[in-house]
Order: C-alpha cells, then structure tokens, then sequence
C-alpha cells in the first residue's frame, strides 16, 4: 500500500499537452482526453443513469512532490486526496485522482470534502469562478499502478490520462482522470 494513494505506486509521467501529442493517443481517447468542458456531464449525457461515482479512497495525506509543487504545498504538507473510479453500472470508464489543499477546503470549498458519492466535476463547472490551467498528458504504464488496482481493473497496457489545475475563487486544486479500456471499447464501437 502506498500512503500517497490507492492507485499509483508513483505518480506517472506527466508532460504538457500539446498538438503534436494527440497522433500518439488512440484516435478514441482524443476527445475525452482534450476534452475541454465537464467529463461529469459528457458522461452523464452518454450514460445517463447508469453514470455513477465509487470512492477508493478519500483521506487528508501528503500528496506526490509534482502535485505539491503545481499546487503551490510546502513540503510535507497534507491535502485531502479523493480516488475515484467512475462507471457505467458496475463498468469502469475512468479513475481520477484530485489533491485539494487544506486552504481550498475553507469556505464555499468546504463543500468539497464531503462529496460521497457525488462527482467534483458537477460543482467544480457549476461556478462561475472556475478557472483552469492547460492540460497535461500521462501516459501510465501497468508498472505505475499497485498491484490490487491494475487487477481489479484490468490494466495490464498503457491507460491515458491527463491532469489540470484548476481554480476556484483563486483556490486551487489538481484533477487527474485516466481514460480505461471500458471507455475505448464504447468509443470504438460507436
């Protein structure tokens, strides 16, 4: 088990989106991994009731050094951690990872904390004062997740992912989602 998170060993490599990386992901990722609206409602629009949320883990814990950095954390400071996997039914589509600083928690924010089942993306588009950085691009090898996840989901290739920081009321926070076979197969047959 790994005290940062119950996904990853260590964070993946991230590197910045640009043009040029989309030829090498699969052309039936491109659009969710570029996609610059809410995944919440694009999944719910596609799923409809069967979209639902399942928390892995949610706990206050040092996040990896690349998180603390792009979220301004001085060393050794803690942040709440929400692991999620998102469905269709019992299918999953997508697991995301958000680090939300103490500070972003205050206020408005506290609202973030006690989310349970509900998606972040569902408040986090529904305020005008969202802001959010450009995206970047992981690519996550079977060796990047922990043994009980890469089993339980099936990770035995790569699996995309991307990242973002996002403001609100100029308190970040940083959402990762990482796009799974379930989705790819949905998209290639559409």
């Amino acid at each position: 088990m790994n005290p940062r998170s119950e996904l990853f060993c260590s964070t993946p490599d991230y590197y910045g989106a640009r043009r040029r990386t989309s030829f090498v992901i699969p052309r039936a990722l491109q659009s969710w991994v570029f996609e610059s609206g809410s995944l919440t409602r694009r999944l719910q629009a596609e799923y409809g009731d069967a979209f639902g949320v399942r928390v892995i883990r949610q706990r206050f814990a040092h996040p990896f050094p690349d998180e603390a950095r792009l979220l301004g954390l001085r060393s050794g400071r803690r942040a709440l951690v929400r692991e999620v996997a998102l469905l269709s039914g019992d299918r999953p589509l997508i697991l995301a990872r958000s680090v939300l600083p103490a500070r972003t928690l205050r206020g408005a924010g506290r609202r973030l904390a006690r989310l349970g089942n509900r998606p972040l993306g569902g408040i986090l588009f529904a305020s005008r004062s969202l802001r959010r950085s450009g995206f970047e691009v992981a690519k996550a090898g079977a060796e990047t997740w922990l043994p009980g996840i890469r089993k339980e989901f099936g990770l035995s290739s790569p699996v995309w992912g991307r990242r973002s920081v996002y403001a609100l009321s100029r308190r970040s926070l940083l959402v990762a989602e990482f796009f799974l076979p379930g989705l790819i197969l949905d998209e290639e047959s559409a």
